[in-house]
């Protein structure tokens, strides 16, 4: 069973991702696909951090392309669809390995001849933005309108990214399986109804 998790910032997606995969004892993987595109393509680790879930259209003029590295646009562009094509194989390569959650990076799209089923996690403003504060990296101070501003930036974005791939939208409903609203849950709470509810599913599809 394959299981692709799409997120908005803040809405506590990586939590369930890996709380689901725990539940039906098979493999999450989230930030680990940034080690493995940096350790397979020779690439700089935060760097695909920075561009794993960005646009192509990230990486033309007066965009982070002039900020991040001193290069061509050419070459940064040219970098990105390395980088692209070094994480569609990797994504490839662990539906094909088995059962697995993969969150982020447009996984319901790449891998959909491969049937996912496809989640989309989601929460209320105020509700990202307490989480986000509450999980700051260490040296990160956030005021709530900054971490309002990065969450509104980062979810552009991977809707941008989503973008390169399929004309469908991000975030809308009737592209995935279930929806979830995290607001003013614990995510740990709603895993066995949610184990049960994608295994309904599963039986179904097998017929």
């Amino acid at each position: 069973m394959l299981i692709t998790i799409s997120r908005e910032f803040g809405s506590g997606g990586r939590e369930l991702g890996k709380r689901l995969a725990d539940a039906l004892s098979i493999p999450c993987y989230d930030n680990e696909i940034i080690h493995f595109v940096a350790e397979q393509g020779g690439f700089d680790s935060n760097f695909i951090a920075h561009a794993g879930e960005r646009s192509m259209k990230a990486f033309y003029p007066g965009t982070i392309a002039s900020r991040l590295m001193v290069q061509p646009v050419n070459s940064l562009a040219s970098l990105k669809i390395e980088i692209v094509s070094a994480q569609q194989k990797i994504l490839r390569g662990f539906a094909e390995s088995g059962d697995c959650v993969i969150v982020g990076r447009a996984a319901d799209i790449i891998l959909e001849d491969f049937r996912p089923f496809n989640i989309f996690v989601h929460a209320s403003m105020a509700s990202w933005i307490e989480r986000t504060l509450a999980r700051q990296h260490d040296g990160e101070n956030l005021t709530a309108k900054e971490a309002e501003r990065k969450i509104k930036e980062i979810d552009k974005h991977r809707a941008s990214y989503r973008s390169d791939f399929t004309q469908t939208k991000w975030g809308d409903k009737a592209n995935y399986h279930l929806c979830i609203n995290t607001t003013d849950i614990e995510i740990k709470k709603i895993i066995p109804a949610l184990v049960n509810y994608i295994r309904i599913w599963s039986e179904k599809e097998k017929g």
